[in-house]
């Protein structure tokens, strides 16, 4: 009797084990099954190392990159080609940050419960976020250039255009190698920049909500502002300024005193606050943050800092959502690369108040119309900054951030040219080119 008691214990304990085991088998099944079936050792979906099966298109249901009985094809028009490639990927995985290897589950079709297997065999087909016609005409104009072009819809949180240069044509890819300058890294996701001038934004931001009575504000501007044994320089004598036009003017003197008026802490609390220091969530893919310092004991680098340089450092992405809140009367969608017609957009948090958000509207017009020129944007309403960062040795990257109040086009843009001079010299004519292409673009 004992030993039919004991036998039974054991029968038990090893259906317990099948069981359990079973449990963890599944879990880990449903976990990371994806990653199994989409193993480059899996010659269903894999041809000479390549992924050799399912389609990616753009928002409009053009082709970014078309997998034909084996061969793979992309977008017959070449800065397409360039336009999308850091979004889309190259078929080597490259591109860490690309289409192709965050989606490459949903490319292949995979399922938990029938693994990769589909009727067609083709995998599954995945729409973009991406704009092909944008894109192609914002790499024309990016040209050979190093830098950015990110334009999205603050709205709907749709990322239209993310350009990034250098780049190249996935379909004649360059041979090995070592990307000493970033060839295959998404400037767009994965750098951050010193922003100068741009910046004025975020400390305006903070100035409206945290200095009394800055509507009050008065500076004279000489070409230089003491600070202790320390100058801070502007490229011009402004004369006199007050609050508002010394962002129209872009006045360094004005800002490094705004700057210390709002206090080290303050400019730390909202870099954090506007998402400048936070990694979106992109469907999978994440970009990186930025970072900042703001010392407490020198307000002549804490000046600097509040001007966008010192050792100020911003993401493209992040900005473009920032500047997309202020359009948003403080809030703005969350970024997004899958394109999901029924999906429900992801605000951010209130990152501004309301009130705050059209101060900075009515500045950022003013930037336009009565400091860069409305004729330097045709057909467009813009409302941006833009920036002339200095770098040691360099010449100074070029920047423009800002948006269009437009039901038919709420978008949110950020554009750097590295080492391209002043903003307004390098970037307008990339924003107006992508732009025009966006008038002919259907948005479905």
């Amino acid at each position: 009797m004992r030993k039919l008691e004991t036998r039974a214990y054991i029968c038990i304990l090893i259906v317990a084990c099948l069981v359990l085991g079973m449990v963890i088998f599944i879990f880990q099944l449903v976990k990371d099954g994806g990653k199994w079936a989409t193993f480059y050792a899996n010659k269903h979906i894999y041809a000479q190392g390549k992924l050799a099966v399912g389609n990616i298109y753009d928002r409009n249901g053009k082709v970014l990159e078309e997998n034909q009985n084996g061969n793979i094809v992309f977008n017959d028009d070449y800065w397409a080609r360039r336009g999308t490639v850091h979004v889309v990927g190259d078929r080597n995985g490259n591109i860490a940050t690309s289409a192709e290897v965050a989606y490459r589950k949903d490319i292949v079709g995979y399922s938990w419960l029938t693994g990769t297997y589909s009727v067609s065999g083709k995998g599954r087909d995945i729409k973009l976020t991406i704009d092909a016609d944008m894109s192609s005409a914002a790499a024309k104009a990016l040209g050979d250039r190093h830098g950015v072009v990110v334009i999205y819809n603050y709205k709907t949180g749709d990322i239209l255009t993310m350009v990034s240069g250098p780049n190249f044509d996935p379909a004649e890819p360059p041979g090995e190698t070592n990307d000493s300058s970033g060839l295959f890294i998404n400037r767009a996701l994965s750098s951050k920049t010193v922003p100068g001038s741009i910046f004025k934004v975020v400390t305006s931001a903070a100035a409206i909500e945290n200095v009394p009575d800055i509507e009050d504000f008065n500076y004279y501007c000489g070409g230089s502002y003491r600070i202790g044994n320390e100058t801070v320089n502007c490229y011009s004598a402004h004369g006199p300024v007050n609050f508002e036009s010394a962002l129209v003017e872009s006045c360094n003197g004005a800002f490094a005193q705004i700057t210390n008026m709002c206090g080290a802490n303050v400019m730390r609390n909202y870099v954090k606050k506007l998402g400048l220091t936070k990694s979106y969530d992109i469907d999978g893919i994440k970009n990186i943050g930025g970072s900042f310092e703001f010392p407490d004991d020198n307000e002549y680098n804490l000046g600097w800092a509040g001007i966008g340089q010192y050792n100020d450092l911003v993401n493209p992405l992040s900005m473009t959502v920032f500047l997309g809140a202020v359009a948003g009367d403080g809030k703005a969608a969350e970024p997004s690369l899958l394109r999901a017609p029924f999906k429900s957009p992801v605000l951010t948090d209130q990152m501004i108040k309301p009130e705050t958000a059209r101060k900075l509207q009515e500045m950022l017009r003013a930037d336009v119309s009565d400091g860069y020129g409305d004729w330097r944007f045709p057909g467009l309403e813009v409302y941006a900054k833009t920036g002339t960062a200095e770098v040691i040795g360099k010449p100074s990257h070029a920047w423009l951030t800002g948006f269009l109040k437009d039901e038919a086009h709420p978008y949110a843009f950020t554009i750097l040219v590295e080492n391209g001079g002043f903003g307004i010299d390098s970037c307008p004519d990339i924003l107006n080119a992508a732009m025009g292409a966006a008038t002919n673009s259907s948005e479905q």
